[in-house]
């Protein structure tokens, strides 16, 4: 049966030979990382390229972790940038699988940072998500397990991910119609 909130298929009613669902909580993780002078962009704060790198590492491991092999990136929908990134900080980047189709995965990544040397709160100082294609040995997409949503925070998240991926279907949709149209215009041939 299929949990209308989600829609999600509950693991006791699923078809025979599809792979079982996993929790979100199976392959959360945190990712933590000291951010030292070897970061830093020309105006002294952490690169926006390095926090993204570690975005995609956190992103890349919880895909893998939930796929139960190989992921790669296929695309990065958002990264937001809060609040600059100082020397010092000791950055988080929390991530888990937020929504999952047929071989692809939406990761949503938190990025929190506290001063290394303090013990006030991490703030949060950016988030992004990432969708992620399950992979075999030879590059070609494989099936994933669906993720099973545990806490209504989860559910909250299954559905936006799932806005976002009708948003990303609508405007490659748009995109690829624009440039037939211009093509057979003779435009931009």
């Amino acid at each position: 049966m299929t949990d209308q909130a989600t829609g999600v298929t509950d693991p006791a009613n699923r078809a025979e030979g599809e792979i079982p669902g996993k929790p979100t909580a199976a392959s959360r993780t945190t990712l933590s990382h000291i951010m030292t002078g070897s970061d830093t962009n020309l105006l002294g704060t952490v690169h926006g390229g390095v926090i993204m790198k570690l975005v995609d590492d956190a992103a890349g491991a919880v895909a893998g972790r939930h796929s139960g092999g190989p992921a790669v990136t296929a695309s990065m929908d958002e990264m937001v940038f809060l609040e600059p990134v100082r020397v010092g900080d000791l950055v988080h980047v929390k991530a888990q699988v937020n929504w999952t189709g047929r071989s692809s995965m939406e990761v949503g990544v938190r990025v929190m940072a506290e001063r290394w040397n303090e013990s006030t709160p991490a703030q949060q100082v950016g988030s992004a998500y990432l969708v992620f294609a399950a992979v075999d040995a030879d590059g070609k997409p494989r099936r994933v397990p669906p993720v099973v949503p545990e806490t209504e925070r989860d559910k909250r998240r299954y559905q936006e991910a799932q806005i976002r991926r009708t948003h990303r279907l609508a405007r490659r949709r748009a995109i690829k119609e624009l440039r037939e149209k211009r093509a057979a215009e003779g435009i931009d041939a």
